[in-house]
């Protein structure tokens, strides 16, 4: 089974769609779009029928995410009652806690508060369509912390390279622990990568998938510079709050 985004610039360099279960990586340097790239991907699997487990670890709160796929792709996410679970990052946090019907607080630093807070999502959606998407960005922050540093690094391996009791789609930055991130792109199924150039410019490229055909022609991807702008001064903001924080665990 696939699922295909209906975005065309996308859907012209993976016209078959991603393989359900399968894992996805987008890689590339910090600001240069991966989790608006990755939207394409949740609006597409929410119209099929599947739902959502997101973490956009760098965005504060889920209303950027809304408002993102709203404007991009054409979606309101408050049409898809029980169908998406937001992950809210907080490095303070001893384990996970449900905050709301659609909301836990975990710290996801933790190998453990990581499998315990995935699963109590998994109970929060339904389970229909292709099942459950795990998408993840900013992952890499997950990485700075002394103690538990290597043990994430293994967990999100072994996620992206064996677990396919669900599909997963991971964004990760390689501005800063580029060997560790590289082990993550040798893990996933699926490769995709973005590059900016100024002013403003996002390009996309697939380097590899699973079962499907798809070509490996760098496209332009068709976002503004405003948006673009926006939320990476959200995510630079997040980022320069968050490291310090996620060192001392």
């Amino acid at each position: 089974m696939q699922v295909t985004t209906d975005v065309q610039w996308l859907d012209n360099l993976l016209p078959e769609g991603i393989t359900i279960p399968s894992s996805t990586l987008i890689s590339g340097p910090g600001g240069t779009g991966k989790p608006l790239v990755g939207f394409a991907f949740l609006s597409a699997w929410l119209k099929a029928g599947g739902s959502v487990i997101a973490m956009p670890l760098q965005y504060p709160n889920p209303e950027l995410t809304k408002s993102a796929m709203s404007r991009l792709y054409n979606i309101d996410l408050n049409d898809y009652p029980g169908r998406m679970v937001y992950i809210q990052f907080d490095p303070q946090a001893d384990r996970s806690e449900r905050i709301s019907g659609d909301m836990l607080r975990a710290n996801m630093v933790k190998p453990e508060v990581w499998d315990e807070t995935i699963e109590q999502a998994e109970k929060m959606v339904e389970h229909n369509g292709p099942g459950t998407l795990v998408f993840g960005s900013a992952l890499n922050l997950l990485l700075f912390s002394q103690t538990y540093q290597n043990s994430m690094l293994r967990k999100l391996e072994d996620t992206l390279k064996n677990d396919k009791s669900r599909t997963y789609l991971f964004a990760v930055s390689t501005s800063a622990l580029a060997d560790k991130i590289k082990a993550l792109e040798d893990a996933a199924d699926n490769l995709m990568f973005t590059r900016i150039e100024k002013p403003g410019k996002l390009f996309f490229r697939i380097e590899r998938m699973k079962d499907v055909e798809f070509s490996a022609q760098e496209a332009q991807v068709p976002i503004g510079k405003e948006m673009l702008d926006e939320l990476s001064q959200v995510a630079d903001s997040t980022r320069k709050t968050r490291i310090p924080e996620i060192r001392k665990i």
